[in-house]
């Protein structure tokens, strides 16, 4: 089985149930296996302090999830036009990887949820593009065969999927958020089977 990583951070829930649709769609490919993963915050007095494992939901990301993935798609809200710092942090730790060419030539997907509609969702994708193109990871992004891009009227970009979660994060996604998400899981998981093979 071809294990696809879904790593995310998510504070308010949204980009945790991208994360979810977007393993589900990856887990509709026969053959690949999703894999979800977190990061902790990152404390602000620089302590340190989270639990070693977190007390809800998936387990906290490791290198080594890194090292054994075929794909990845990696998940933040925005904060201000970026990712979240929790995310980026982890990020910063993966010089190992680097140094060692781990990740070169696995195709790669972002996903991100914005609290306003023009709230910086491309621009936090371009940027978590970055670190994985350094990485040489190939970016799997959304064409315009999915119809949703076309018809959307809240989140969903040919960069990755997106979404629209409101100043209080209470708007659900919308059946064209949700639809990109699981096209994306199944797209990044139909690319790394045929690189892989």
């Amino acid at each position: 089985m071809a294990a696809i990583l879904v790593l995310y951070y998510s504070t308010g829930g949204s980009v945790r149930r991208m994360a979810e649709l977007i393993a589900e769609g990856a887990e509709r490919v026969p053959g690949a296996q999703a894999r979800l993963r977190t990061v902790p915050k990152v404390s602000a007095d620089f302590k340190g302090d989270a639990a070693p494992i977190p007390a809800a939901g998936p387990p906290y990301c490791e290198l080594r999830d890194l090292e054994e993935c075929a794909g990845l798609a990696l998940g933040s809200p925005t904060r201000f036009g970026n990712m979240g710092a929790p995310l980026k942090y982890f990020l910063d730790g993966t010089a190992p990887l680097w140094l060692g060419g781990a990740l070169a030539g696995k195709p790669a997907c972002v996903f991100t949820s914005t609290g306003s509609l023009h709230g910086g969702q491309e621009t936090t994708l371009l940027s978590m593009m970055l670190p994985l193109l350094h990485h040489g990871m190939l970016i799997v992004g959304l064409p315009y065969t999915n119809a949703e891009l076309n018809s959307t009227r809240t989140g969903g970009t040919p960069y990755g999927a997106s979404h629209f979660a409101g100043l209080a994060d209470d708007l659900p996604l919308s059946d064209a958020e949700r639809a990109l998400c699981v096209a994306q899981g199944r797209r990044l998981a139909e690319v790394a089977l045929k690189l892989k093979s």
